[in-house]
């Protein structure tokens, strides 16, 4: 595959994520090693055989407005809220409403609201129901939203495709200025699913760790104790621009998504799979025309399973070896599910802006079947030009991106 010859930039940043209400506070907690995971307290169902979860503390109804909060999911207002952030952090580009475009991933869509309003017409009928229930339950609702928010007319996307959905929106951002399609385009992905139902389901699969003590220490990527992920919610938006549109305007930038991989390993519904994400991430590496032996360092999916951390692992083995730094965030944030991916990538530019990679939490003996240079104890400071950032989801979706460093 011949690499494409002009990189997308990155011109601004915005999150809301178990670390901090912006894409800032998060970033430092992230240098901090602080967690973002929490008991969630006395009114969840003692039944749950799991109650801590990585939650965004911000009170998003005072920062949305009453008036609008009412009429979105609370994924949606997560969406909007980091779009805003990114927006303005951009400097407010100005861009024609035909070139701009929006995508926002999703892995489950506004479950609370649709599990919400179910309770509603099961306890007191149709007339409870909310005139907002179906657009706050749609998967592109958080598209839909951010488009409306920003003026965008060049699209409005949804992508679903699990925890790799925020990767894969960021995926499919590159490919829209790639192909002419705009100049301008808002991504990434946003998750707002902690309720008893998903917590018990993810727990009747074995997914998540029921490890007790001390929450923060419960997501342990690459440990030899781990035992799970632990649920998490957030959103993070990037904004991308053509090379030429953002050096005419002068815009800071953070660095480049120089290549991309959308693949699926169509083997197993939950379970990963080596070969299919040395796939992904050998063909992200030939789009960005990057060697591995130029990466700097990877973030890892990582999200703290028995089996899903060692595939990634034996993956990431034959593609990088020990020749690169790896890091694993959702040791302090949890898996913020389909806003992950997004996340992931947006820690990666910045690893790559500010020459320093996070330091793995809780990871106190790593398990000796994970044979790489995983970052612990201290971050790791350097000067790198390129990075990867992977994102992997159940039903066989692999997505791995190439982020590099401002020239």
């Amino acid at each position: 595959m011949a690499p494409h010859g002009d990189d997308v930039l990155v011109t601004g940043v915005g999150a809301l994520t178990p670390l901090g209400a912006t894409a800032s506070e998060s970033w430092d907690g992230l240098l901090a090693g602080r967690s973002g995971v929490r008991d969630l307290g006395p009114d969840w169902p003692e039944e749950l055989p799991v109650r801590i979860a990585g939650t965004v503390e911000a009170d998003l109804t005072e920062a949305i407005g009453r008036a609008q909060a009412r009429k979105l999911d609370r994924g949606e207002q997560l969406a909007v809220l980091a779009a805003r952030q990114a927006w303005q952090d951009a400097g407010v580009p100005r861009v024609e409403p035909e070139r701009l475009a929006v995508v926002v991933g999703t892995g489950i869509g506004g479950v609370l609201s649709t599990l919400g309003q179910d309770d509603l017409y099961e306890g007191s009928g149709m007339r409870r129901l909310s005139p907002f229930a179906v657009p706050m339950l749609m998967p592109n609702g958080p598209a839909a939203w951010v488009s409306m928010e920003l003026g965008a007319r060049a699209g409005a996307r949804a992508c679903v495709s699990a925890c790799a959905s925020g990767a894969e929106s960021i995926a499919l951002g590159l490919d829209l200025i790639r192909l002419g399609r705009a100049d301008v385009v808002v991504a990434g992905g946003t998750e707002a699913a902690l309720h008893p139902f998903m917590i018990g389901a993810f727990a009747q699969m074995k997914a998540l760790s029921v490890r007790d003590g001390d929450p923060a220490a419960v997501s342990r990527p690459f440990d030899a104790a781990r035992s799970g992920f632990v649920m998490a919610e957030g959103a993070t938006l990037l904004v991308l621009e053509r090379a030429e549109f953002a050096r005419a305007r002068g815009a800071r930038v953070y660095g480049a998504v120089a290549g991309a991989a959308v693949h699926s390993s169509a083997h197993h519904i939950t379970s990963s799979d080596a070969e299919g994400q040395v796939q992904a991430m050998r063909t992200a590496l030939a789009d960005a025309g990057v060697e591995a032996r130029d990466l700097g360092h990877v973030h890892a999916h990582a999200t703290s399973t028995p089996s899903g951390d060692i595939a990634e692992a034996e993956a990431l083995a034959k593609v990088v070896g020990e020749g690169a730094a790896v890091t694993a965030t959702k040791s302090m944030t949890g898996h913020m599910l389909g806003a992950s991916g997004a996340f992931g990538a947006m820690s990666t530019l910045l690893s790559l802006h500010h020459g320093v990679v996070p330091a793995v939490r809780n990871l106190d003996e790593q398990d000796p079947e994970v044979r790489l240079d995983v970052v612990r104890g201290e971050n790791r400071t350097g000067s790198w030009d390129a990075a990867l950032s992977n994102s992997f989801g159940f039903g066989g979706h692999n997505v791995s991106l190439v982020l590099k460093r401002a020239s």
